[in-house]
C-alpha cells in the first residue's frame, strides 16, 4: 500500500512516499481503508520524539482517521464490514490502510462529512471532556483559553461559549484572536504584547477566573494561573510549544485551586460510555449546527510533508487534512 514513511525521529522534511506492507487486522482489531486523516500537533511530536508513546519504524504519522471497515480480525462483534467510522489510531494513518484497536473506532452518523470528522472531532472530544468532566463547567463562569486559536483551544472557545460560559481567549496574534472572535469568545489577550496576568484581572474585575484551559505550557501558564479565583480550576492539556510548565507550588495553596490532568485518550480507554455520549452529544450539536468545526486545508496524500510543516511554521489557522482515497 502507498504510505507516507517516517525512518527515524526528526524533522517532517524526512518523509517520504513510499510502499508498505498491508497491515493486517488482529485481535479485537478492524482493518480501515482511509479516506481522510487529520493533522495535528501530536503528530509533530512523535515525528520529534517528544511524546509519551513512540512507535516502531518504518511508522506512518497520522491519528485521526475517517474511513470504511473493510476487514474485522477475531472478538469484533458490535462492528461491521462497511461502516463508516473515525479511528483514533494514534500512528497509521498517512497511508491506504490502517488496522486499528476496535476500542479506538467511533461509528460516524450520516451528516457529518468526512472532512468534519477528520478535523475536528478528537480535539472537541479533548476540550469537551476538559470542560463537561474535568472542570465541571457551570453557566455563568468564566474560562481562559491559552493557544486559543489552535485545534484544542479554538473547541474550547465554541464549547465554553455554548455551555454558557464567558470566554476569554488569548493568543499569539492579533489575527488568531480575531478567529477566536468569529467562534464567540468574549474577550481577548494578545498575550505576546500585553501583560497576561494583568489583562485577566482587567477583564474580570479583579477576580480572576473560574477555569484555564491549557494546550501550551511554557511560559504562559504561571501568569496565567495567577489569574486564577479562589477555587479555580486550572486545566492541563499538552504542551504544545514542547516545554513542559513548572508550577510554583504555593500558587494553588494560596487560591485554593485545583490543578487538573486532561488526558482524553485514557479516559476514553476507562470511561468508554461516558465517552461515547460524550461524543453523542457533540454529534448532535453537529447535526444541529450548533458548532461548526474547524477550517480546514485538504493535501494529497503525496503532499503530507508541507501539511506538518504549515502546521510546524504555524502559517495556517487552518486544520490540515489530508485526502487518502
Amino acid at each position: 500500500m502507498k504510505a507516507i514513511i517516517c525512518e527515524a525521529f526528526g524533522s517532517p522534511d524526512n518523509l517520504i512516499l513510499g510502499e508498505l506492507p498491508d497491515p493486517i487486522a488482529g485481535n479485537n482489531q478492524v482493518l480501515i481503508q482511509v479516506e481522510v486523516c487529520g493533522v495535528s500537533y501530536p503528530d509533530l511530536l512523535i515525528l520529534e520524539n517528544k511524546y509519551q508513546f513512540k512507535p516502531e519504524f518504518p511508522y506512518s504519522p497520522g491519528g485521526e482517521v475517517v474511513g470504511k471497515i473493510i476487514g474485522l480480525g477475531e472478538n469484533v462483534e458490535a462492528l461491521k464490514v462497511g461502516d463508516r467510522v473515525l479511528a483514533l489510531c494514534r500512528w497509521g494513518g498517512f497511508a491506504e490502510k490502517v488496522a486499528v484497536d476496535s476500542d479506538r473506532i467511533f461509528v460516524l452518523p450520516d451528516g457529518i462529512s468526512s472532512e468534519l470528522a477528520a478535523g475536528s472531532l478528537y480535539t472537541y472530544s479533548t476540550s469537551f471532556h476538559a470542560l463537561k468532566d474535568r472542570a465541571e463547567l457551570t453557566p455563568g463562569e468564566t474560562v481562559l483559553v491559552l493557544g486559543a486559536a489552535g485545534g484544542v483551544g479554538l473547541a474550547a472557545v465554541e464549547l465554553a461559549k455554548l455551555m454558557g460560559a464567558k470566554v476569554i481567549a488569548a493568543a499569539s496574534s492579533d489575527d488568531k484572536l480575531a478567529l477566536c472572535k468569529s467562534k464567540g469568545a468574549d474577550e481577548t489577550i494578545n498575550y505576546e504584547s500585553e501583560d497576561l496576568k494583568k489583562r485577566i484581572k482587567e477583564l474580570t474585575n479583579g477576580q480572576g477566573v473560574d477555569v484555564v484551559l491549557d494546550p501550551v505550557g511554557g511560559k504562559y501558564t504561571e501568569p496565567a494561573l495567577r489569574g486564577i479565583t479562589w477555587k479555580g480550576r486550572y486545566l492541563i492539556v499538552g504542551f504544545a510549544n514542547g516545554e513542559v510548565s513548572q508550577i510554583p507550588m504555593n500558587l494553588p495553596l494560596l487560591k485554593g485551586c485545583a490543578i487538573v490532568g486532561v488526558f482524553w485518550g485514557n479516559f476514553s480507554n476507562i470511561e468508554p460510555e461516558k465517552n461515547r455520549k460524550n461524543l453523542s452529544q457533540l454529534f448532535q450539536w453537529m447535526l444541529d449546527g450548533e458548532i461548526s468545526g474547524h477550517p480546514t486545508q485538504l493535501f494529497k496524500l503525496e503532499n503530507a510533508k508541507e501539511a506538518l510543516l504549515s502546521l510546524q511554521d504555524r502559517t495556517t489557522f487552518n486544520k490540515g487534512i489530508i485526502r487518502v482515497f
